[in-house]
């Protein structure tokens, strides 16, 4: 395996493994999941600021419900399914006919649009043993999955605030160059003619409105509605598809969900798909090969080493340790009998992106020599470094 390949440079982190009696599954190690909970979390809260509000639909749901969405029809041979008395149960690939049910629910009127879900689903997909390959395909992975019940005229604000959102998200997690795609009806697809038409039309408008520079890319949108998919290059080169914005006239329609307008009329709702990771194990692979596990402070699992240089300074290594953490910091006290030069190398290994080390100086003044990845060293004390530090360790 190449030493890039992000499975190595987990690996040598202690992030995660897989084995073959959970195929295709993941089992994450404190760090690794400690990372995990890091790019959830920075998620929800910017889910949260967009004004989504999130929810949590079963992981098991009845054959009939699959069918009446269309997914059954569509993605039957990669669903894992159970039989339970008379009817045929199925873990959900997807959230979207969960959220449904959780729309449908209650009469909605006009006024409460656009209304904003999210969840952080965990999804089963049957995914042959031949494509599974560490955190890029799984059989259990989990979507940062987000939907808008929306009317047709408030489309583009919708399409505009949530593209707008994807580019700073990508730019914190070390992606620049962003490149977006407008997928048009597959040949596999529910849904009359003119719901397409009306689809690519609407989606197609919204993003021109955004501002987006996008290439075209037919027969690739998919089963009930056309999309836009946005691709991350890497440090490599490579482009890498993550988020997704989905306009779908379909699902309501099947779902028979609906909204009151001023005229007390019943009227369907338009549903945007909408991600920005996609999954959320895929997407961490793709931070690891593209950081080669050289995470940003504010990323890393453990952001600070306090490494003793002597025996005798291990408890104020711990002490500094607890300190840090106290102000928020992922530190951890290294006070092993090992040499410095062997303490910066492990911490280098592990991906911990600064070291502190403290010997009879720094014990005396109440202070640390702060060491960065690129070799520079500068002495401070303790309550200054928390204050210089916050800015780079924290979203």
């Amino acid at each position: 395996m190449d030493d890039k390949d992000h499975r190595a440079i987990a690996n040598r982190m202690d992030l995660f493994h897989q084995q073959e009696e959970g195929p295709g599954m993941v089992f994450w190690h404190p760090r690794g999941f400690t990372l995990y909970r890091i790019v959830e979390d920075y998620i929800r809260r910017e889910m949260r600021r967009g004004g989504f509000r999130e929810v949590r639909s079963p992981q098991l749901l009845s054959r009939a419900l699959w069918e009446r969405s269309g997914h059954w029809e569509k993605f039957r041979d990669n669903m894992f399914t159970l039989e339970d008395a008379d009817q045929v149960l199925a873990l959900k690939p997807m959230s979207c006919p969960g959220h449904v049910q959780i729309f449908k629910k209650r009469l909605r009127s006009f006024r409460d649009l656009p209304l904003r879900f999210c969840e952080f689903g965990a999804c089963h997909r049957d995914e042959p043993s031949g494509a599974v390959k560490g955190l890029v395909r799984t059989r259990a992975f989990v979507q940062d999955d987000a939907h808008v019940f929306c009317r047709d005229d408030q489309i583009e604000a919708e399409v505009a605030r949530f593209s707008g959102r994807l580019h700073a998200v990508y730019a914190d997690f070390g992606f620049d160059d962003v490149r977006v795609a407008f997928s048009t009806r597959p040949r596999q697809r529910v849904g009359s003619d003119a719901l397409w038409d009306r689809a690519e039309a609407a989606l197609e408008a919204a993003a021109l409105a955004a501002g987006l520079d996008y290439r075209r890319d037919p027969g690739e949108g998919a089963f009930y509605g056309p999309k836009l998919d946005f691709f991350l290059r890497d440090r490599s080169g490579r482009e890498l598809q993550c988020g997704t914005v989905q306009l779908d006239y379909v699902l309501p329609e099947r779902l028979d969900a609906h909204y009151v307008d001023a005229e007390n009329r019943k009227v369907r709702p338009v549903m945007i798909h909408h991600a920005i990771l996609g999954s959320l194990e895929r997407f961490i692979g793709v931070l690891l090969e593209h950081h080669q596990g050289n995470l940003p402070l504010w990323l890393a699992p453990e952001q600070i080493a306090v490494a003793s240089i002597g025996a005798a300074q291990a408890g104020y290594a711990e002490r500094v340790a607890a300190a840090l953490e106290e102000e928020g910091y992922r530190a951890v006290a290294d006070t092993r009998p090992e040499r410095l030069s062997r303490k910066v190398v492990d911490a280098r290994e592990a991906g911990i992106p600064l070291l502190m080390a403290v010997g009879k100086r720094e014990e005396a003044e109440g202070s640390v020599t702060l060491r960065r990845r690129d070799g520079r060293q500068e002495v401070m004390a303790i309550e200054e470094a928390v204050v210089k530090l916050r800015a780079e360790a924290f979203r």
